[in-house]
């Protein structure tokens, strides 16, 4: 349970979007990278013969 001064209290500040631990890193950049490297792998034979059997 919050006292009341604690309710009184402000939430610190925003600062303004930029991310604190990992400067200059943003989720764009890591969605991209994540993606490139989805894209960069070998697709499992298994995986391969269950598409040739729906063809």
């Amino acid at each position: 349970m919050r006292s009341a001064d604690e309710k009184m209290k402000k939430p610190p500040k925003s600062d303004g979007g930029k991310e604190t631990g990992r400067p200059g890193r943003n989720v764009g950049v890591a969605l991209r990278q994540a993606y490139d490297e989805a894209l960069g792998e070998a697709v499992p034979d298994d995986l391969l013969d269950l598409l040739k059997k729906l063809d």
